[in-house]
């Protein structure tokens, strides 16, 4: 199991894991790259070129010296670049960074008002892009970088935020429907008003999904209290 996976509440699904560009990873490590294939030309010269003796002893322990460091580095950049975890599930989009410091950070669906997309025509012909996460107020909370189908992590965002937007509206109770009272006769006395009937077995299975949704983070506390008292008021 992953250490992203860890992190999931009771009931949140994964719907979407990515992670960055290869060529994300092909950047952070040119160094150790550009080391690696010095030390392999390095190596081919000493063989090559008619080196002798403290000379050719000297070169050869460079080359292999800046080949060792090379791979050393690049496989400690290519496991930064595995361990990465970019979630998104049906609560929360989720970023996990780091091998052995972790370190997660997470933006809640029905907080985030927008994703704003960058593609380059390099990002559009090998299928990365920049994609800053918005909140309500029109601020960055997070940015992700040289994505892996940017695109497509934006739109199942969205997707799952509108999913969890309809869940949300759909467990709220309606409103009791307002009804017109005839106007009693004048030879008679005035009918007794009418109490809409509320049932309260629904009223409580209303709450309890109201609970559930707060218990998952769905909703704030406040939202909570404010519907349960609402509820409560009409038995």
């Amino acid at each position: 199991m992953r250490y992203a996976d860890t992190l999931l509440a009771d009931g949140e699904v994964v719907s979407l894991r990515a992670r960055q560009h290869w060529l994300a990873l092909l950047l952070e490590a040119r160094w150790a790259i550009l080391a690696f294939g010095v030390g392999i030309v390095a190596l081919v010269a000493v063989f090559i070129v008619p080196l002798q003796g403290a000379a050719r002893d000297v070169a050869s322990s460079i080359a292999l010296i800046a080949i060792v460091v090379g791979m050393v580095v690049l496989f400690i950049h290519a496991w930064r670049w595995w361990a990465q975890d970019y979630l998104v599930t049906n609560r929360r989009i989720l970023k996990v960074e780091g091998v052995f410091s972790k370190r997660s950070a997470d933006s809640a669906l029905e907080k985030i008002n927008d994703a704003v997309l960058t593609q380059g025509i390099l990002g559009r012909l090998l299928g990365y892009g920049d994609l800053d996460i918005l909140t309500a107020a029109e601020t960055t909370t997070d940015s992700y970088r040289m994505l892996a189908d940017a695109p497509g992590f934006k739109r199942e965002m969205l997707n799952e935020k509108h999913a969890l937007e309809t869940e949300i509206s759909s467990s709220r109770a309606p409103s009791p429907p307002l009804r017109a009272v005839p106007p009693a006769p004048a030879v008679t006395p005035a009918a007794a008003p009418t109490t809409n009937v509320v049932d309260p077995d629904a009223i409580a299975r209303t709450v309890a999904r109201l609970a559930d949704l707060r218990d998952r983070g769905a909703i704030s506390t406040e939202e909570y209290d404010a519907k349960k008292r609402e509820l409560l008021d009409r038995l």
